[in-house]
């Protein structure tokens, strides 16, 4: 049975996590329920909540922290949650075991996106010679969406751009916070961290692409979590901001320079451009940001992708994106942004 043929009209879906994972399903969310007529609810991790706030095509937020609970804990809240949505669809955008756990306790009909695993693998095993064309053929939210459209009718990935929904205070906090930092000059977001060290650039280099662009009368605004780039400086908010707030300074920025990275798939979210930096993973993983104005800056060389996730130690010690150098980036930059800055 569809999904959106369920009893009461209520789709559960679930996505647990990470940043960037669950900030690509707002796009493929916001298509079904213009097209289904429902307002999904949302299972997720409580740190990305945030995400969802103010988004109109979503019901209920349904925070749930998965990690430590013991199998019985976690079946028990599981079928909690069937009886509260007994008759409702399941939309597993995760496909992991405690998301099939929950599908098999569920009492009404479940789609689930496929993940591409087995291609994946062998796309990397066989140096990505095999399924290469298949896995460009649909990005991350288009994959979330043929669990609903299927290969034939899923959308174009024009229609499934993440969104976030910023409220009027928020804006207004972040244009504050913006001026009195740069006072009318709209500054670059740099997001120098990543979960996996060979993902992004050493502080170095994100400091030397700050020097470049300051040179160009243009500020930066650093954001993430992690070591400050420039300790002290009002302009370094890392580790500074919560989600939303990021989010607000995002929207605020006339450019966001990053690694592959969940920060990424904000910027986009909130219509910033984005210029992404890719090394260890590759346009096949399907996270190539993919707003109008977004850009990627990668290097060609035959050890890439390397791993699933930009976890491999490098035997070359990162060169492919150490072969990116900044003057690059800053040249990628102004090009980019050429008649935008001053737009909004």
């Amino acid at each position: 049975m569809p999904l959106s043929d369920s009893t009461n009209r209520r789709m559960l879906a679930v996505r647990f996590g990470r940043l960037g994972d669950v900030v690509l399903t707002t796009g493929p969310l916001r298509l079904f329920a213009q097209e289904l007529g429902m307002r999904p609810d949302v299972l997720v991790r409580p740190a990305w909540a945030g995400i969802f706030a103010g988004n109109p095509h979503i019901g209920r937020v349904v925070p749930f922290e998965p990690a430590g609970l013991s199998p019985a804990k976690l079946a028990a809240r599981f079928r909690e949650l069937a009886a509260e949505y007994a008759g409702c669809g399941l939309l597993d955008l995760h496909g992991i075991p405690r998301t099939r756990l929950l599908a098999t306790l569920w009492r009404g009909p479940v789609a689930r996106y496929p993940k591409f695993s087995l291609e994946r693998r062998i796309f990397l095993a066989s140096a990505g010679r095999l399924f290469g064309e298949s896995l460009c053929r649909f990005n991350v939210p288009q994959r979330y969406a043929l669990a609903l459209y299927g290969k034939e009718n899923v959308p174009d990935r024009t229609r499934l751009l993440p969104e976030i929904y910023l409220g009027e205070a928020e804006k207004a906090w972040a244009t504050d916070t913006l001026r009195v930092a740069f006072g009318a000059t709209r500054p670059v977001a740099l997001h120098p961290f990543a979960a996996h060290a060979l993902k992004t650039r050493p502080a170095p280099f994100w400091r030397e692409l700050a020097g470049l662009l300051e040179a160009q009368g243009i500020p930066s605004l650093v954001i993430g979590m992690g070591e400050p780039l420039f300790p002290g400086a009002p302009g370094d908010f890392a580790d500074r901001t919560s989600l939303r707030e990021t989010c607000a300074l995002l929207a605020g920025c006339r450019a966001l320079v990053s690694g592959d990275s969940g920060p990424m798939h904000l910027g986009t979210a909130v219509g910033t451009p984005v210029l992404a930096l890719f090394g260890p993973t590759t346009r096949e993983w399907g996270f190539f940001p993919s707003g109008p104005r977004d850009r990627v800056l990668e290097t060609a060389q035959s050890c890439r992708p390397c791993s699933l996730h930009g976890k491999f130690r490098c035997p070359r010690h990162g060169s492919c994106l150490e072969d990116i150098r900044p003057e690059a980036v800053l040249e990628t930059l102004l090009a980019m942004t050429a008649g935008y800055a001053d737009e909004q």
